[in-house]
């Protein structure tokens, strides 16, 4: 596999577009760190890491719904930056996503963060996916 973000995404993804509860992801150390961002913004309901499974250990996602509507709290994610066309910001040409409505996570010297906050740490970095 070449792009691990990519196949992250591309699962939680077809998971919500199946109306899945619950989602078993590989795990490495940048999706635990995306999970932790996604689940502190409120994109997903619960995660729990598991590194007994197997030598890479799994991420088990809670996928947040709507309880009226059965909508899913995500409604769209895309990845930014590729392996073969890397895109980073600095502090002045931050994204807004949604006009400030989503987040875009950045990967930056002070670990995965989202936009907001790489804003008022004063930090650009490369920009992973945009998330709303």
């Amino acid at each position: 596999m070449t792009d691990p973000i990519a196949d992250y995404l591309t699962r939680l993804r077809n998971a919500i577009k199946a109306n899945h509860r619950v989602l078993d992801i590989p795990s490495s150390n940048i999706k635990r760190d995306i999970t932790k961002v996604l689940f502190d913004q409120g994109y997903i309901q619960n995660y729990k890491f598991e590194d007994d499974v197997s030598h890479q250990g799994n991420i088990k996602i809670a996928l947040k719904y709507n309880p009226d509507t059965k909508k899913s709290a995500i409604v769209h994610l895309g990845r930014e930056s590729k392996p073969g066309l890397r895109k980073y910001v600095s502090v002045d040409t931050m994204p807004r996503v949604l006009n400030g409505l989503g987040i875009a996570v950045l990967s930056t010297s002070k670990g995965v963060i989202t936009n907001k906050e790489a804003v008022r740490l004063k930090v650009g970095g490369e920009v992973l996916c945009h998330v709303y």
